[in-house]
């Protein structure tokens, strides 16, 4: 064969394949070369891949997985747009794009700042959230359209960057329906995570993807608020001060014991505190005690702060003053 056809046969594309070893790449584009593809190439489309052919910026066909012979019969769309008769046997010029079809898992989403939500007993409250979710392209001639653009390689990080504010966004509008205190976040992960996946799968759809997966990891408040959360949690489990007292000094015995100069005196002390705590729970409940001038100004205070905060509203605070007040 003179030289020049080797050259020429050399320059031509014979086999169009992607392996992919990455495994964070969603599109990735054949690098031609500016070659020209041979007339009878190969064509590999693998399981979970679709592969794109572009004339002049436009999708002209979409492979499905298997093995392709590129001909005049099985590029009907794309022979139509080169005008290519039955027969002719010319090499041709077209962008490949493969497009990865497979689920990508544990991608990461978060509110970058805390959102305000109502808060059926605390009214407004601050609420961070994170989470995870898995997804994959359900179609990819409309995922190529929204998302392919002139890179060459667009890798999975750079589309979780992209939808994280959708997935932010309806993560707010479900909670805002749901009418959830913060009180019960945590044991309603579950019930938010199913109420949010409609709502994406929706959005989602429009982009040409699927979420298979969506998952609620954590919901955090501001300090002040669990600060106020741990107390109410503490005094309803004591049921009054003094219990509550004898509560943290039980709490605080552990602690005392791992000092060695006052281990006796805490495993005494101990001791005492349990025969105390039984002798009570024999004995018929107590009134609680009354509170001083001092321990009701300071109720009044804390009260206030969390009027303040937003915690309690001035309805709530009016009523609860005046129930002190009396006590005076």
């Amino acid at each position: 064969m003179p030289p020049i056809l080797n050259f020429l046969k050399n320059e031509l594309i014979e086999v169009i394949e992607w392996v992919d070893d990455t495994r964070d790449a969603v599109i990735w584009k054949f690098p031609d070369e500016q070659k020209d593809i041979k007339y009878g190439a190969q064509l590999t489309v693998r399981e979970s891949q679709n592969a794109i052919f572009l004339n002049e910026g436009q999708i002209a066909d979409v492979f499905v997985p298997g093995r392709y012979e590129l001909t005049t019969q099985n590029i009907p769309i794309l022979t139509k747009l080169k005008g290519w008769k039955y027969g002719f046997q010319s090499p041709f010029k077209c962008d490949v794009y493969f497009v990865s079809m497979r689920q990508f898992t544990n991608l990461k989403w978060g509110t970058p700042n805390p959102i305000i939500v109502r808060d059926p007993e605390l009214k407004h409250v601050r609420v961070r959230a994170f989470g995870a979710y898995s997804l994959r392209v359900s179609s990819a001639q409309l995922f190529f359209k929204e998302f392919g653009g002139t890179s060459p390689i667009v890798k999975i990080q750079e589309l979780e960057e992209t939808l994280r504010p959708k997935v932010v966004s309806k993560f707010t509008d479900a909670l805002g329906e749901a009418n959830v205190s913060a009180y019960d976040l945590a044991r309603n992960f579950n019930e938010l995570g199913d109420k949010i996946l409609p709502l994406l799968m929706n959005d989602f759809a429009l982009l040409g993807l699927e979420i298979v997966r969506f998952h609620i990891e954590s919901v955090t408040v501001p300090p002040e608020v669990e600060q106020f959360l741990d107390k109410m949690t503490q005094m309803q489990m004591a049921g009054n001060l003094q219990q509550f007292s004898q509560f943290q000094m039980a709490q605080s015995i552990p602690d005392l014991a791992k000092n060695q100069g006052a281990g006796l005196a805490a495993l005494g002390a101990g001791f005492a505190m349990g025969n105390q705590m039984m002798s009570q729970a024999q004995q018929p409940p107590q009134p609680a005690p009354k509170e001083s001038r001092d321990e009701i100004m300071k109720t009044l205070k804390d009260l206030a702060a969390l009027k303040d905060a937003g915690i309690l509203t001035q309805e709530e605070f009016d009523k609860k003053k005046a129930e002190l007040l009396a006590k005076l």
